[in-house]
């Protein structure tokens, strides 16, 4: 490259032998500069690592295991987290599946009770003379059997006296009464039934004013 410039420059400067000349020394020092900052340019080969002290290695250690420990801590708090969330969903599927077994028969109980009304008025109404009759003993069988059934289903007979329960009894009347006190249960009309901790039936009452 430079001598490509020495030819062309001495080309143009043929004509003026004294301007050549002089031109001639110009580039030829500019050229040794040239040279001479090329031979002291280096590239940089890359800053040389920064010693660090052993303080230094040890803190930079210590905190690099104190972030691995939260992120463990993170984790097991993630997987506890999960688990209880698995187990509480376990526990309530089950609680459901138990309650769908438990109620499966609500309706069908439901339908039997007034057939044990209408055995249990028929023998508040049985004469006194026949309490022992084979044929009353027979229906006492009849009404005990049924009885069990739905007990073994969870159903029990709700009291139907003391004070009035709106959550269990059923109001058909209130009045005055000499026997009770106000808010009192003065009759029941009707049993009621639960089943289980559900109500099944309210009872129906007669409550004293």
């Amino acid at each position: 490259m430079v001598m490509k410039r020495l030819g062309a420059t001495a080309q143009r400067l043929s004509t003026d032998p004294i301007r050549a000349s002089s031109r001639t020394n110009d580039i030829l020092m500019n050229n040794d500069d040239i040279l001479l900052s090329t031979e002291q340019t280096e590239i940089p080969a890359g800053e040389p690592p920064v010693d660090q002290s052993e303080d230094e290695i040890i803190a930079n250690l210590v905190a690099e295991v104190a972030d691995a420990k939260r992120a463990a801590d993170a984790a097991r708090d993630q997987l506890l987290r999960a688990q209880a969330d698995l187990q509480n969903f376990r526990r309530r599927k089950e609680r459901e599946t138990e309650e769908r077994v438990a109620y499966a028969n609500a309706r069908l109980l439901l339908e039997l009770l007034p057939v044990l009304d209408d055995f249990e008025r028929a023998f508040a109404s049985v004469p006194t003379g026949e309490t022992e009759a084979p044929w009353v003993k027979g229906f006492e069988l009849i009404l005990r059997k049924l009885q069990m059934v739905i007990e073994r289903e969870g159903v029990t007979p709700i009291l139907g006296a003391g004070p009035f329960d709106p959550h269990l009894h059923e109001a058909i009347s209130i009045e005055p009464s000499d026997e009770v006190a106000s808010g009192e249960i003065i009759a029941e009309i009707r049993r009621g039934y639960r089943l289980n901790d559900r109500i099944l039936r309210h009872s129906q009452v007669r409550v004293a004013n």
